[in-house]
């Protein structure tokens, strides 16, 4: 078993409940990990047989452009995703942290965590 890590992917979108950062929107920083059987592909040197970080960040951008009132749910629709299209993932890690959070405070970001395995 591997691990490959996407990290620090860093993104403009517009989640969260008040009506003002579905307009204005945030800065988010996303980071992946996933856990997959990397053998094959560090023998072969194939990118068929491994999973495609290209195609990572692909879903990373396309569900944050999707706007959410949670970020719990922006997280776990890329999970989603990695799981229906990548059937070589046996697990996976999504981390979204919204920098800057408007919660009236000195803060530098919120993050949220989840994962999912086969």
């Amino acid at each position: 078993m591997g691990i490959i890590r996407v990290n620090n992917i860093k993104l403009y979108a517009f989640h969260g409940c008040l009506d003002e950062e579905a307009k204005i929107g945030s800065d988010y920083r996303v980071d992946v990990c996933v856990w997959a059987d990397l053998d094959k592909s560090a023998k072969t040197d194939d990118l068929n047989d491994t999973v495609d970080y290209v195609h990572l960040n692909h879903v990373v951008k396309e569900e944050m452009a999707v706007r959410s009132k949670l970020l719990e749910e922006v997280a776990q629709r890329i999970l989603n995703r990695f799981f229906v299209e990548i059937p070589m993932i046996q697990k996976a890690e999504v981390s979204v942290a919204k920098i800057n959070p408007p919660i009236g405070g000195n803060v530098e970001e919120v993050v949220i965590v989840l994962t999912k395995e086969r």
